[in-house]
């Protein structure tokens, strides 16, 4: 499973992780080891990274080319509950299409803002990405669509996702029981040779068990916020309170949360 870590121009780590990127190169390359008997044989992992169309950064650029394995999320969530009449979504689409041309990004999220233009009018984006760019998006379900449009979408694209943060959508994927409806979800898309994305799902004692291909997360960013310090333990990630007493250096816990979030990216890659 690629966990792709999101938003990477918050917590003022940009400096950080380019220089985490070239000494990478990305390759953090491990040798032949055992895992449940398999062999795993010597490989390079390039960083995973997701980040929106609305807050990509010139910085970024170079990375996103030639560097990271990248996701460009279509920036629509960002308009999710705000007055959005004023924005011309055409022409959104337009450069949207633009950038993904111009850098010759490979896996890009469709513009799913159903709760804002209806289902209809997504679809007539969707085409128009595929007309503008030669690729297709990744197709994103959400409820509102109904099970009858997973099984197209299950039919018709190599790449979806499934909207499973829960914003915006009743909260459905905390809801009890939901981990049983989306790994049935994944399955079935899985047999018919279709990967699955979940977006912004890092319920992280699910995703073994639902069978992602692929999911993304802001909760590195989360230590920041809430005084916590991550922690990989060599399969999962724990996270612990900042002593009381004790000053958060906003900068320094940024960088030391993402970098365990980065050593659980590499585990999760070929363990879950």
């Amino acid at each position: 499973m690629d966990i792709y870590l999101a938003a990477p121009n918050t917590g003022s780590i940009e400096k950080h992780l380019q220089t985490l990127t070239n000494t990478m190169d990305v390759y953090l390359a491990t040798t032949g080891t055992y895992e449940q008997g398999k062999r795993v044989n010597e490989f390079a992992h390039k960083l995973c990274v997701l980040e929106s169309f609305f807050y990509v950064k010139d910085w970024m650029i170079p990375y996103i080319e030639n560097k990271w394995d990248f996701i460009l999320d279509s920036g629509a969530f960002t308009f999710f509950g705000k007055a959005s009449n004023s924005v011309n979504w055409d022409e959104y689409v337009e450069n949207y299409c633009d950038f993904i041309n111009k850098h010759n990004v490979q896996k890009f999220f469709e513009l799913d803002i159903d709760i804002i233009e209806g289902l209809d009018r997504v679809e007539k984006f969707r085409s128009r990405i595929v007309s503008l760019t030669g690729k297709q998006p990744i197709v994103v379900w959400r409820p509102s669509r109904g099970i009858d449009y997973w099984d197209y979408m299950v039919n018709e694209y190599p790449y979806i996702a499934i909207s499973a943060s829960g914003a915006y959508d009743s909260g459905w994927t905390r809801k009890r029981g939901s981990q049983h409806v989306l790994r049935q979800m994944v399955k079935k898309a899985q047999r018919n040779k279709t990967k699955v994305h979940g977006l912004g799902y890092t319920a992280l004692k699910h995703l073994k068990y639902i069978g992602w291909d692929s999911v993304d997360s802001t909760a590195w960013i989360m230590g920041n916020m809430s005084g916590k310090i991550y922690n990989f333990t060599g399969t999962t990630i724990n996270n612990t309170d900042i002593p009381r007493g004790t000053r958060l250096i906003a900068k320094k816990t940024a960088i030391h949360n993402f970098n365990e979030w980065v050593k659980f990216q590499h585990y999760a890659k070929y363990n879950l």
